[in-house]
């Protein structure tokens, strides 16, 4: 595994779990305000946590990199042109 890859994948992993909680805490207050989710709790609830788990990686995977300050300096300073050295004095 790459060193940046093997990196992405330890920040992804500590953010899985709060991603995870964002995601179940919008969908079961979604299931417990709809009126018509609400009379079927006991089958939306379960759903809810099982998408959650599943949704939560590919988000948690996606964030990591930005996660990433040094990184994304570097690319916003490319991207408008910026020297580097000049950058640092700013």
């Amino acid at each position: 595994m790459e060193k940046d890859t093997a990196s992405r994948l330890r920040i992804a992993a500590l953010i899985y779990t709060m991603t995870n909680a964002v995601l179940f805490g919008a969908g079961v207050i979604t299931v417990l305000t709809v009126p018509g989710l609400a009379e079927n709790a006991a089958y939306w609830i379960p759903v809810v946590v099982a998408a959650s788990l599943v949704l939560a990686a590919p988000l948690a995977w996606g964030i990591a990199p930005r996660l990433r300050a040094r990184n994304w300096r570097r690319r916003r300073d490319r991207a408008i042109g910026m020297d580097p050295a000049a950058a640092r004095e700013v």
